[in-house]
């Protein structure tokens, strides 16, 4: 009896350890893959992640309300006061299996890197709610020397409890270069002023190579 409950023992360790050796290797190499992209040239603003645009918010003299609380109204207001005056605020929101490398818009300087704590609220679940503004959040302000600033915005979610940010202030980065990471899924917000949206809600993205914006 003693001999057949150590063969169980051991079956089932050697079971638990090939499930965490296949999740190494789906992490390594499949979660941190990082595909080469074609950066489109001229006028255009590309997305900072690969994933769904579930919400596209105008932002004019007061912030669009349409569909939106009391309670989410003042996180956007927050979110936008120090980028812009009218503009744009796209959501995207990304899944395990999209690419989570972020990218620059644009040819930008770093202005300011800003870390908020806060919630771990699903971001996948009902993303264009909304709800996920009340998630830990990293705000990268960037500016451009035509479009003026620009705003890249991390968020955890459930999951995603580990955001990496790859870039500084006064750091100059180029259209597509690498500006962060986020670990499992989540959401990226982008803020730019009133420029030709090119992407609409539903839609999907791909980092460095989607172009969202005209100039």
């Amino acid at each position: 009896m003693a001999s057949e409950i150590s063969v169980v023992v051991l079956i089932a360790l050697v079971v638990v350890l090939a499930a965490i050796a296949l999740l190494s290797v789906f992490y390594r190499f499949y979660f941190l893959r990082k595909p080469r992209r074609d950066v489109p040239a001229g006028d255009v603003l590309v997305s900072p992640a690969s994933g769904k645009v579930v919400r596209i918010i105008s932002i004019g003299d007061g912030v669009a309300s349409a569909g939106i609380s009391k309670g989410l109204l003042g996180k956007i207001d927050l979110l936008v006061r120090d980028t812009i005056k009218r503009g744009y605020v796209i959501v995207i929101m990304m899944t395990p299996f999209d690419v989570h490398f972020q990218r620059a818009p644009a040819d930008c300087v770093v202005e300011k890197v800003s870390y908020t704590r806060g919630r771990f609220l699903n971001a996948v679940k009902d993303a264009a709610s909304l709800r996920a503004l009340v998630n830990e959040r990293n705000e990268i302000l960037l500016r451009h020397r035509r479009v003026g600033k620009l705003k890249v915005v991390q968020v955890a979610g459930f999951m995603a409890r580990r955001i990496r940010c790859f870039v500084r202030p006064k750091q100059k980065i180029h259209k597509g270069g690498e500006l962060g990471l986020i670990c499992l899924g989540s959401q990226v917000i982008l803020v730019i002023p009133d420029v030709k949206v090119l992407v609409s809600e539903g839609q999907k993205v791909v980092d460095g190579e989607t172009a969202v914006a005209r100039f």
